[in-house]
């Protein structure tokens, strides 16, 4: 009897132990890495997955600050509860079962949706340690709790929190966290400069951004009222102004916009996928874009055709300023200077130009020649902006590429690829008549086929004293994601992993420009997975320790 009573005891204590492994083995805790956005009520900063048995209760939740945190910027921390696991989903071992923070809903994208959440605790004005009560019941089966940080306006764009998600109590015992995320993550701060619903716009899309001779950041975007979608629709080009590095933008302009031209409607007139460009001698800024004049709000890319009018072809325009950006001219055609009758669509490439260490002006440009296969290039002027040229493409089945003078007359073309897998990268010293396959052309710089940014910065221009290519895209091969800057020391030949710094680990539509915001410091504007237009800034010595 004493050893059957025995066996009984140590049954009851194994299946015991096997149900706390079970429990300890059930929270999983991933950190995210994405911007913090100042004017957001909510931005997630860690995500649990809690596996339950029947009748448990999460307590409480402890987070631990950085001691280099300045708890001053930090307004508030809340703990959200989001709900159960589908039994079918078990599998795929999410950490949310639905974005609880919608980038994409106008008007809603500010804020935890409370439909997806129900808030467990808020503490504000945290103290280096955080407790996070919570009381929630939990459910059989997976449970999803995520904890949200919200800032205080006017915190430092430069300001990085680092903090660590110390404690899980269950049921009146504190139980082990398995971490699945990188040790020491920083979570930078972001401006939304756009978010989906601002001036009564569906979808913000297409960056570019200079810095003019002032120190005046200027952001430029499609303008896409009525969906995501590309020309042809109602589109137009939207500019956002910044004189205090980035930190707060001014009322959006509209350089470019055409509304009911030729007795069309709207978006049958949709200008887009703007370009940005500053005079560095003069201090004119030119933006170029393509404008779209009836083809039935069918799809640009297909819809426009050989010819050189209006109706036939897509038709290059600029708009120039000559006030630091506050005011833009009427718009200026160019088609007939550039483009060939027999190339179905001629467009700029998306993001911005250049001044050449000469004075000229540079463009990068791509084209659907009479084939049907699309070519990136570049268009120059001579005279300030008068007159432009094209001369012959780099490499063929390429589209949307960005321009860079590595050295004096020397000029680098890196391309979107529709190969995929990686960027193509030529290089000119004839403004386009003739091109050279760069050594690091299909292997340097991976890509899931999307445009990116790359900006040439010289030696007296920058905190280093090195020349540098400064480069942002997608780091995939797969999907538009993990948004990352990259900086090369010899030219380009190389991008090593010490030199760069990811930003945005979400997914997003993954268009990026660059432009120095100072000598210590590059500016971002990017279509991030926290807001379409989201502004962020990276000190040089963080990227080149």
């Amino acid at each position: 009897m004493k050893k059957v009573l025995n066996l009984f005891f140590l049954f009851f204590l194994w299946g015991a132990v096997t149900q706390v492994i079970h429990a300890t083995d059930s929270i999983f805790v991933r950190e995210t890495r994405i911007p913090i956005l100042i004017e957001r009520q909510d931005n997630v900063l860690f995500y649990i997955r809690l596996n339950a048995g029947e009748n448990q209760t999460l307590d409480d939740v402890v987070l631990n600050f950085g001691k280099e945190v300045k708890l001053s910027d930090i307004q508030a921390v809340k703990l959200y509860y989001g709900g159960t696991e589908a039994l079918q989903d078990r599998g795929k071992k999410r950490f949310a079962p639905v974005e609880y923070i919608s980038s994409h809903k106008p008007g809603g994208t500010l804020a935890a949706n409370p439909s997806y959440s129900i808030k467990n605790s808020q503490v504000e004005n945290p103290e280096n340690e955080v407790l996070l009560k919570s009381g929630q019941k939990l459910f059989p089966g997976v449970n999803f709790f995520w904890v949200s940080l919200q800032m205080n306006p006017g915190t430092p764009l430069d300001t990085k929190v680092t903090a660590e998600l110390t404690s899980v109590t269950l049921d009146g015992k504190e139980v082990p966290i398995k971490m699945v995320s990188p040790d020491g993550i920083e979570h930078r701060m972001g401006v939304g400069v756009r978010h989906a619903g601002d001036d009564n716009s569906a979808a913000f899309r297409i960056p570019g951004l200079v810095t003019t001779n002032k120190g005046t950041l200027l952001g430029v975007y499609d303008v896409r009222y009525n969906s995501s979608v590309d020309l042809q629709e109602h589109v137009d080009i939207g500019l956002s102004r910044s004189t205090d590095g980035g930190k707060t933008w001014e009322k959006m302009r509209l350089p470019l916009a055409f509304g009911e031209t030729g007795g069309l409607p709207a978006a049958q007139n949709g200008v887009g996928d703007p370009s940005i460009l500053v005079d560095t001698k003069t201090n004119t800024i030119w933006i170029v874009a393509a404008w779209t004049h009836g083809m039935g709000n069918q799809r640009a890319w297909w819809s426009s055709h050989p010819g050189m009018d209006m109706n036939h072809t897509a038709q290059l325009v600029m708009s120039k300023s000559t006030d630091d950006g506050k005011t833009w001219s009427e718009p200026i055609n160019v088609t007939e200077q550039v483009k060939d009758a027999s190339w179905y669509f001629l467009l700029q490439g998306p993001g911005r130009g250049i001044t050449m260490s000469d004075g000229t002006l540079v463009f990068p440009i791509q084209y659907i020649g009479a084939d049907r296969i699309p070519n990136a290039g570049i268009m120059y002027s001579k005279d300030g902006g008068k007159t432009w040229k094209i001369h012959n493409h780099a490499r063929t089945n390429t589209t949307e590429a960005q321009v860079a003078e590595v050295e004096p007359g020397v000029l680098m073309l890196n391309m979107r690829d529709n190969r995929g897998g990686s960027r193509a990268v030529y290089t000119t010293t004839d403004l386009g008549e003739t091109w050279k396959e760069h050594e690091s052309s299909r292997t340097a710089l991976k890509e899931p086929v999307c445009m990116a940014s790359l900006i040439s910065v010289k030696a007296k221009d920058n905190v280093l004293k090195k020349d540098i290519l400064i480069f942002s895209n997608p780091n995939s091969t797969q999907n538009r994601n993990n948004i990352t800057i990259k900086v090369s020391l010899d030219g380009g030949q190389t991008w090593l992993p010490e030199h760069q710094v990811l930003l945005d680990e979400g997914h997003g539509w993954g268009y990026s420009c660059l432009s120095m915001v100072d000598k210590e410091t590059v500016g971002i504007l990017y279509e991030s997975s926290v807001a379409h237009m989201t502004f962020q800034t990276v000190k040089l010595k963080e990227l080149v320790k």
